[in-house]
């Protein structure tokens, strides 16, 4: 409770010194839009106020195979508040932007988002620093609030989305062309350590969009992604839950490897939206060297996956940007007595490899239905059944449903 009236009182802070600094030169506006925002009549100041709320309901059942290999379930069902967000971000003096976020679920107070941004640097465009996402993986880089599916697919454990450190992107050829390169300080692929020192990472990204036609919503973005990393632990590891949080049972992992000299993390993207269509897909695939030339020494695991949507309702996904990812869907109607809201149907492969020489980590194969019923731009229902088939060791299925709210 005393980290929370810590963190309360920077928020209340920062808008304080924002508004009150100019209010006597600009008068400010107050609006709600997606979010209560805070605007200086020159648009020199800017302040946005906001949170998210995920509440999560999930049922198990496996069969016997897994039973004798992982042991039968202990609890077949479980409920959890996957998400509690609150933050503040905004703009200061036209070109310096800043944003803060934290966590309460899980009976914990985690800082996720902590950085300030100076933008319109010559040939840099924008250098930013603090505890920030590091340019990999489409899915990881899109909010949580976005997703058409309630968790990433098993690419997200590869990827350790934040850390702190110094980033530096830009757009070229009319945001055509967009780069993100950055130095990141990091303990290890779990850690999210936000006090690490002693590893680090040097991870860069360039996405191209070669359709971008806003008019008939239409839009084929491709990326790729590298990533070296060097933990200061020494060691690595890869685990996967079935794309279901609340499940206990990490079907698929390498244990720990030791003696981790560096690794190299590469992936490929692919987005094309097509009206009430889409497609989405990622292959990602990591070395980890632990010697300096014998082949012996070298790991490889790879996962990819691929999903497809569409809006019976008419509606179509939004790219922000290249580095924010997909961005908020409106209903053309919202729910009520203008109309039935948004209606999303999806459909998700995935698959992961993480046997290599002498780790027999597993492998596994995921197909996710999701039906997404947006309310309104800030209420969304989800519902999302996992079949896994875990190779050579049984199969499980998760049924999952999801109550949200962002602003």
């Amino acid at each position: 409770m005393a980290l929370f009236k810590n963190y309360l009182f920077i928020i209340i802070l920062l808008s304080t010194s924002v508004i009150f600094a100019q209010q006597q030169e600009n008068p400010f506006t107050i609006k709600w839009d997606k979010g209560l925002k805070v605007e200086s009549l020159d648009k020199q100041f800017k302040m946005k106020f906001g949170g998210r709320i995920m509440v999560d309901h999930a049922f198990f059942s496996q069969d016997k195979n897994l039973d004798i290999n992982f042991n039968p379930l202990t609890t077949t069902s479980g409920t959890e508040l996957r998400r509690a967000r609150i933050f503040t971000s905004g703009t200061l003096y036209g070109n310096v932007d800043f944003k803060f976020s934290i966590d309460f679920s899980g009976n914990l107070t985690t800082v996720k988002d902590a950085y300030i941004s100076v933008n319109d640097i010559p040939y840099l465009g924008t250098v930013r620093a603090g505890h920030l996402k590091e340019p990999f993986s489409l899915e990881a880089l899109s909010s949580s609030k976005y997703l058409s599916f309630m968790e990433r697919p098993f690419s997200d454990d590869f990827v350790q989305q934040r850390n702190n450190g110094i980033l530096v992107m830009n757009d070229f050829y009319k945001k055509r062309l967009s780069v993100q390169a950055g130095y990141f300080f990091n303990e290890d692929n779990s850690s999210d350590d936000k006090a690490a020192n002693g590893g680090y990472a040097i991870t860069a990204r360039v996405s191209g969009l070669l359709i971008d036609n806003k008019k008939e919503r239409k839009i084929l973005q491709v990326a790729t992604a590298y990533s070296y990393r060097k933990p200061s632990s020494k060691t690595y590891r890869i685990e996967s839950r079935p794309e279901a949080h609340l499940s206990r049972l990490k079907y698929i992992f390498t244990g720990p490897i030791s003696s981790v000299r560096n690794l190299n993390l590469i992936n490929l993207e692919l987005l094309y939206i097509n009206n009430s269509f889409s497609f989405q897909s990622e292959y990602l695939s990591t070395t980890i060297n632990t010697g300096i030339s014998n082949p012996t020494d070298t790991y490889g695991f790879a996962t990819y996956y691929g999903q497809v949507s569409y809006y019976v309702t008419g509606e179509s996904k939004r790219l922000k940007n290249s580095y924010d990812g997909m961005d908020r869907i409106s209903p053309n109607k919202n729910y009520g007595k203008s109309g039935p809201g948004a209606l999303e149907l999806a459909l998700r492969y995935s698959s992961s490899d993480l046997n290599d020489q002498d780790i027999f980590g597993g492998e596994q194969h995921d197909i996710t239905i999701g039906v997404n019923w947006y309310l309104n731009p800030a209420t969304r229902l989800m519902a999302n059944n996992v079949f896994a088939d875990i190779s050579g060791k049984g199969k499980a299925n998760i049924f999952q449903l999801r109550f949200q709210i962002d602003f």
